[in-house]
């Protein structure tokens, strides 16, 4: 099994469909193919071993998603970095994974070049580095078939935790990746036809798995852009070439203030969202707006992404649906007891979905799995009597405030019932009288102003006093992952008293 195979069963059905158009110009799938051959076979030739890292750390576009398929093709496994980060964090994530070679952009050079040899790292590849991607395109082959690996070998390593604390490897195999690509085609009803827009970074399971992935398997054609850029997007949409539009929540709720919202959308039969857990109010608004249905699943890098979807038959509004095919979850309590239908506890997960293990770190990967081989989500949720899974919040995010238990999702939904609230956030700081202070962070809509004593006041007509914020900041905006999640941490350090 090689995942790469994807591309190349693509490229044999619609060897002249476009497969990736960026910045106005398309390659078709044979040539995208052929210029993965042309990388997999020169890697080899520069002495890539099956097996061996090879890093990627570069923005979005054509480049990236053939070069992560020629490491894939020659048996290699794509190491992938946030373009993103600083020297330091990028040197630490080098040390840890040692890729023998890395395709970069020359900014990053003065952090690389410190790591060769004590690293594995043998060349760095851009601009100013030992050689260029055109120079590894040249010298390649035009015919190469996929090297067959097995499908428990690492095929691709995301780094994940970084909204938490110190990043972990996970280490996804080929089986891992080729599940989740095709239970998300089959899911979203993909096909040949679709032509997705791709802002979210690649190196983030979202991109890379739900989006990249997918849309190779089913033979669509991804828009590419280097990051988020609402101009570009609806310019996009507004030409009628966007079939699917893939974002997270704080995008939408973006999109939300644009006047004439559904004429500029165009062609978009279908819309996602993930990342981060979405505020029902906000799918009601939109199915108001556009017509169109904000559709969500659950999956995290642990899972290389496809856990549950939310149905096309059967939409159910806040939740994250049911367990996509061949996988199952359970909801268990703390000591690994499964629980009944309705009571609250954690997400586990089983399939051939879940990943291998974290890189470098056998603690952190059996503290991930229950001794039965039952992956821990980390998030509490809920079956309803129909099989669909709600999620209440994060494990590591709920706040105990004077002995009570409060989920920051339940006060964040309340709050986004307010037409002025753009973006909120509910996180819990130390407080001497009642252990932690619920307190809520909001971004007002523009030409809009947020009061904190008539929010208050809303608030306890719909939660339970202990949970309503007994502190409101206004912000202008949120700190944010690459992959658009807000980062409650990096709140908490901003505003600590």
């Amino acid at each position: 099994m090689n995942i790469a195979t994807n591309l190349e069963r693509s490229a044999f059905y619609f060897p002249e469909h476009p497969a990736l158009c960026e910045a106005g110009s398309e390659i078709t799938y044979r040539a995208l193919n052929e210029r993965v051959n042309r990388i997999a076979s020169s890697l080899i030739k520069m002495g890539i071993k099956i097996g061996e890292h090879v890093g990627l750390c570069v923005p979005n576009s054509i480049d990236w998603i053939a070069f992560y398929f020629g490491i894939l093709k020659a048996g290699a496994v794509a190491v992938t970095y946030s373009s993103l980060l600083s020297k330091d964090e990028l040197a630490f994530l080098v040390e840890h994974s040692k890729p023998k070679f890395i395709f970069t952009t020359d900014d990053k050079l003065p952090a690389l070049e410190n790591m060769r040899g004590s690293a594995g790292l043998e060349k760095i590849i851009c601009s100013g580095g030992d050689l260029t991607l055109h120079h590894i395109i040249e010298k390649g082959t035009v015919s190469f078939k996929a090297i067959d690996r097995s499908r428990n070998d690492t095929a691709a390593i995301l780094y994940t935790g970084g909204t938490t604390g110190i990043p972990k490897g996970v280490m996804l195999t080929h089986e891992n990746i080729n599940t989740s690509a095709h239970n998300v085609s089959y899911s979203e009803k993909s096909n040949e036809k679709d032509r997705a827009v791709c802002f979210l970074p690649l190196n983030h399971v979202f991109g890379q798995m739900h989006i990249m992935n997918a849309t190779i398997y089913s033979a669509g054609c991804l828009e590419i852009l280097p990051g988020f850029d609402l101009e570009k997007i609806l310019s996009l949409t507004s030409a009628g070439k966007v079939t699917k539009l893939f974002a997270v929540p704080t995008v939408y709720t973006r999109l939300l203030s644009i006047h004439g919202l559904k004429e500029k959308l165009g062609s978009v039969r279908y819309c996602f969202s993930a990342a981060a857990s979405m505020a029902a109010e906000i799918v009601r608004q939109w199915k108001e707006v556009t017509g169109l249905t904000i559709y969500e699943g659950y999956g995290m890098t642990e899972s290389a992404s496809a856990v549950t979807f939310n149905h096309y038959y059967r939409h159910v509004i806040g939740s994250i649906g049911t367990a996509v095919p061949g996988v199952e979850v359970q909801v268990r309590d703390l000591h690994g007891n499964l629980l009944p239908q309705g009571q609250e506890g954690e997400i586990c997960i089983l399939g051939r979905n879940i990943m291998k293990g974290y890189l470098n770190n056998p603690e952190a990967t059996d503290e991930a799995f229950w001794g039965d081989g039952w992956f821990r989500s980390g998030d509490i949720g809920f079956f309803d009597e129909d099989g669909y899974l709600f999620i209440v919040d994060r494990l590591k995010d709920m706040i105990i405030t004077g002995g009570e238990n409060v989920y920051p999702k339940e006060v964040e939904e309340a709050i986004y019932l307010r037409p002025e609230v753009e973006e909120c956030a509910v996180v819990g700081f130390p407080d001497r009288e009642w252990g932690e202070r619920v307190t809520a962070f909001i971004v007002p809509r523009a030409g809009q102003a947020v009061f904190p004593d008539e929010l208050k006041s809303f608030l306890k007509t719909k939660l339970s006093p202990f949970k309503v914020p007994k502190e409101y900041i206004i912000v202008k905006d949120m700190p944010k992952s690459p992959a658009g999640k807000i980062l409650k941490r990096e709140l908490r350090k901003m505003f600590s008293k």
